[in-house]
């Protein structure tokens, strides 16, 4: 694999990257197979960390996914908010509110 000098890649890049060398591995497989092996393996190797970070990624367009692994997403548990996210869009803390009631 050849890697560009001066790129550093990115978490979400080394995230895209690894779930399309999964979708490659299944690539070979008839589709549902290679779709429920995709998801299979998701489910049970990646943290919910990770998870939640690729539903990010594709819920905002899934640029860089093989298609497999966008067919797959369908399938892949989707992990709950971290707990303690108490935080709006903007960045404030909402837990004071929540607590006052």
């Amino acid at each position: 694999m050849s890697h560009d000098e001066g790129h550093i890649m990115s978490t979400g890049e080394k995230l895209v990257r690894m779930a399309n060398q999964i979708a490659a591995f299944f690539h070979s497989k008839p589709r549902e197979e290679g779709i429920a092996g995709v998801a299979e393996h998701i489910n049970k190797f990646w943290e919910p960390r990770m998870r939640r970070q690729l539903f990010e990624m594709l819920d905002s367009g899934g640029e860089g996914f093989n298609e497999l692994v966008v067919a797959a997403s369908v399938r892949i548990k989707r992990p709950s908010a971290p707990e303690g996210a108490g935080f709006s869009a903007d960045g404030r803390a909402e837990i004071a509110a929540a607590s006052q009631k």
